[in-house]
């Protein structure tokens, strides 16, 4: 066989392989259909000099004020709960030591968030207040190997009545999620994770930059950093699958237009506005 057919028969492999890598769910696009154009308040609707910190529950009432979606992100503590908090360790948001999963719920309580009289929020207590009246975007948080937050987080959500949609950076998370509770509409952040130094293994974070990692958790939508776009593989779901995109974070109202035009939903912050 000429050197030419094996080239195009390495090529058609390569590209088959590909394409089933990056390939997401797509029997579920009607589905996230009812989040097109939807816009999600990062962390909340909060203001840090109006005193309403990210993920508290002042953000959220403001979020549902205005009527916007909810982006928020969750922990397991100790005890199995669901705390509503953002980063690794506790030190930005609280000036205390360690990480929610050190502590157990009701010592989570005793802290502040950026010196304010706001605490750190329970999943249920958000879900009890916002009831449905807005859609809310769930990061699944998981710094180890451990999936229990998967779990816990079903199990609760499981009776929620409203619309909500989970996403994480961590594949098996989605993973989980695709074997145990299908029903459950789940996205894949990334970004451009190869430009800096991070403390998971580089071909770890080119996987996920590329969406190479969607075989495992075959995600309904795709929640990219919008500055690090274009991107090929996000490219190629959107256009070969329909695949739904979310982008974050928009903080500028040029960043938002963009969003808004190019893309499916929107995950921003604003600042100057009455709250």
């Amino acid at each position: 066989m000429p050197v030419l057919c094996y080239a195009i028969l390495v090529a058609a492999a390569a590209g088959a392989l590909y394409l089933y890598a990056v390939w997401p769910r797509t029997t579920r696009i009607s589905d996230m259909m009812q989040y097109n154009h939807a816009l999600f308040a990062h962390r909340g609707y909060h203001n840090k000099e109006k005193l309403i910190p990210e993920n508290s529950m002042a953000a959220f009432r403001a979020a549902v004020a205005k009527g916007y979606g909810i982006e928020l992100d969750i922990h397991i503590t100790k005890d199995g709960k669901l705390a509503v908090f953002h980063d690794d360790t506790l030190e930005r948001m609280c000036r205390e030591p360690g990480s929610v999963e050190d502590y157990t719920m009701e010592e989570l309580r005793r802290f502040h968030l950026l010196n304010t009289t706001e605490r750190i929020p329970e999943l249920r207590e958000v879900l009890d207040y916002v009831d449905g009246r807005v859609p809310l975007l769930i990061e699944l948080k998981i710094p180890g190997r451990s999936l229990a937050v998967c779990e816990a987080s079903y199990e609760v959500l499981r009776g929620y009545k409203g619309r909500f949609l989970v996403q994480s950076f961590h594949t098996m998370g989605l993973y989980w999620y695709r074997k145990h509770a299908p029903e459950t509409l789940r996205g894949q952040l990334s970004c451009n994770l190869t430009k800096s130094e991070e403390k998971e293994p580089y071909l770890l974070r080119f996987l996920i930059r590329f969406l190479l990692l969607n075989m495992l958790g075959r995600p309904d939508f795709i929640s990219y950093k919008l500055k690090d776009l274009p991107n090929f593989s996000v490219s190629v779901c959107r256009s070969l699958s329909g695949t739904p995109a979310a982008v974050w974070t928009l903080r500028t109202e040029k960043a938002l237009q963009q969003g808004q035009a190019e893309y499916n939903m929107c995950i921003f912050e604003k600042s100057g506005e009455d709250y």
